[in-house]
């Protein structure tokens, strides 16, 4: 039973079985707990970063405010910081990368990378650390409580980068109509 010309409900079918399985394999992940959480965060991120041109990473907003690059390198900085606070093995990463980490190629290895300890680093905790209390700004905190904060300061840059990408023309690969 192919689908023949002039049958328009198999037609109709087919498309909603492909746009659910699209569907379902974009939204993989939500409403699935901090792994499923940061696997959609970490697959907009890159998918964001790699649909920008290279020539959109030294653009910025206005005088004074990061540039597209700079926020994907203050991504990465902040998550590699972030994960040596829960004590994981990180290498310690200068602020400065982000005024120095330029060219495109290069931002998006940071941020792979970056992304990709997050998810090593917490794969690895047991349940019973996440209790543990770490030190940060003078302040006692959890490792849950972290890895909370990593999570929310990634997806609050991932708006601040859609809403560059859509002033410079560019579409979310994850929002166009499949």
């Amino acid at each position: 039973m192919g689908l023949r010309k002039g049958n328009p409900l198999k037609t109709l079918l087919l498309f909603l079985l492909l746009s659910a399985a699209t569907a379902h394999a974009e939204n993989e992940g939500l409403w699935e707990g901090y792994d499923g959480e940061w696997g959609v965060v970490s697959r907009q991120l890159i998918a964001l970063a790699e649909a920008t041109p290279a020539g959109k990473y030294s653009w910025r907003p206005g005088p004074g405010v990061r540039s597209t690059g700079e926020v994907y390198m203050h991504i990465a900085i902040a998550n590699f910081y972030l994960l040596s606070v829960t004590g994981a093995k990180e290498p310690a990463v200068s602020t400065t990368l982000e005024k120095t980490v330029t060219a495109k190629a290069d931002v998006v290895d940071w941020l792979k990378r970056s992304l990709d300890a997050v998810a090593k680093a917490r794969a690895q905790v047991k349940p019973g650390d996440l209790q543990r209390k770490v030190k940060i700004d003078g302040k006692e905190v959890t490792i849950d409580g972290m890895y909370l904060r990593i999570i929310v300061h990634d997806n609050e840059h991932m708006g601040q980068l859609v809403a560059y990408a859509r002033m410079n023309g560019i579409v979310p690969p994850w929002s166009k109509p499949n």
